[in-house]
């Protein structure tokens, strides 16, 4: 459920929702918090349920001394109305024997919301690679088909990779056998990516491989290649903008 933090809540139609996915090296929600941080937006509510390990804290963006005595929550959303985009922070690990149910609350709250699309920054383990994952970029993307009706030719002109399916049993041959999605480490990714699939909601997954620790310069790079689609900032989010 969201709440507002705000007299009147916020409408989010027509907006960007960008949201990471708890995944390996944490590397959506770095990117996520240089995404916050970089644009400077303003927390505008919460999203209240059991579904994630309770926790509270101070502000993590905070700019002088009032703004850190603010406590915050393990679900947040910030939100740049100008740029028509909305951010929901995720800061906990999600209760493993509720992840169908969060997944299910995020639907219905992007759908009752009215986003234009969802963006889900996410990562996986590099060393689960097949072959063909381990050529070229470590980035990849998954479209639903509802976004892909609109977004075909941008994403065309980006060149991007499309994340690869796999085989189920690899090294075996067996013509019967269809590669499937296969995401280890990503958390709720591929769970939300199909729930969308079904729901013909418009969402992208743009994930990266990678490994546990130092995942600072992968989340400049999933950030930086979220820029090169939504061009939310004029130039690329630097080392510079996120100490400022």
């Amino acid at each position: 459920m969201f709440i507002s933090s705000q007299r009147s809540a916020p409408s989010f139609r027509d907006f960007t929702l960008v949201m990471p996915a708890v995944a390996v090296g944490n590397v959506g929600q770095l990117a996520v918090d240089l995404i916050v941080s970089t644009l400077n937006m303003s927390r505008v509510g919460h999203i209240h349920t059991d579904c994630l390990i309770p926790m509270a804290g101070n502000n993590p963006y905070a700019s002088c001394k009032e703004d850190g005595e603010e406590l915050h929550t393990p679900a947040e959303v910030y939100a740049a109305a100008e740029l028509k985009l909305a951010v929901l922070q995720i800061r906990a690990p999600i209760l493993q024997s509720k992840t169908k149910k969060f997944r299910q609350l995020l639907v219905s709250w992007i759908k009752s919301s009215g986003f234009s699309r969802t963006v889900v920054l996410s990562s996986s383990h590099a060393y689960q690679r097949d072959d063909q994952q381990l050529q070229g970029t470590p980035l990849r993307y998954l479209v639903t088909p509802s976004l892909l009706k609109g977004s075909a030719d941008a994403l065309k002109e980006l060149g991007w990779r499309e994340m690869e399916r796999v085989p189920a049993f690899p090294g075996l041959t067996d013509g019967n056998t269809e590669p499937r999605l296969c995401i280890p480490g990503g958390g709720i990714t591929k769970g939300l990516y199909t729930d969308s699939c079904k729901e013909d909601l418009p969402l992208a997954v743009l994930l990266l491989f990678c490994s546990e620790g130092d995942n600072i310069p992968d989340a400049f790079a999933l950030a930086n290649h979220l820029n090169d689609w939504l061009h939310l900032l004029d130039d690329n989010v630097s080392d510079t903008t996120a100490q400022h």
